[in-house]
């Protein structure tokens, strides 16, 4: 059983997901916070193992909340809930650490899967959603690529641009012909050249980086 909180200051949105949430046989709401603030404060009591993170709330918001909880909590799966006009804090919240994201218009099925995905360390990206986080890279590329980006591998390149795809480690040892243990092994070389934990981190750093198009 996975436990979940979820924090918006929304009480719609947190009673639509709460309904949503107690029809699946596999997923507990254990509380729901309505700021960054409570969610840290109950945190502790409710020991969840995802949490669903609006990003801007009164009092403290969602980036704020997640840069604790990555410190004093860092076994707890975040999941941003985001809207179409949030991407620069969606890029945010990502390199800080959150697993993953999803639109507050998401589908049951999305929801489900993301959870899910994100407690066992795992992050489902649309390539939907993922395109509201590339659209500002149309922009000129930076001139300059630091040392550990530039390092790259071919074949990381090709792990991070599958894993940017949504492909789960399983799906890239498939098609690339290697163990779901190489997978692996490239995913953590990755996340130590871009200082990052996390496949979400890492395909964020990219999209930010130009290295995904």
């Amino acid at each position: 059983m996975i436990r979940v909180m979820i924090t918006d200051d929304h009480l719609i949105v947190r009673e639509g997901l709460r309904l949503i949430l107690e029809t699946a046989d596999t997923l507990e709401v254990v509380g729901e916070a309505v700021d960054g603030a409570e969610c840290l404060r109950l945190v502790p009591e409710l020991a969840p193992d995802v949490i669903l993170m609006d990003l801007q709330m009164p009092r403290m918001d969602g980036i704020t909340a997640i840069e604790h909880l990555r410190r004093d909590h860092p076994e707890i799966a975040i999941v941003i809930l985001t809207t179409y006009n949030e991407d620069d804090l969606m890029i945010r919240g990502l390199q800080l650490g959150a697993r993953g994201y999803l639109l507050k218009d998401t589908s049951r099925e999305n929801l489900l899967d993301t959870i899910h995905a994100a407690a066992k360390g795992e992050t489902l990206l649309k390539p939907e959603i993922l395109a509201r986080v590339l659209a500002p890279q149309s922009a000129p590329k930076p001139a300059s690529v630091s040392q550990n980006e530039s390092t790259l591998t071919e074949r990381e390149l090709e792990v991070l641009q599958s894993a940017a795809r949504g492909e789960r480690n399983k799906e890239i040892a498939y098609k690339l012909d290697i163990t779901e243990r190489t997978v692996k092994a490239h995913l953590a070389s990755i996340y130590q050249k871009f200082g990052v934990d996390s496949r979400a981190a890492a395909v964020a750093v990219a999209a930010q980086k130009g290295l995904l198009g």
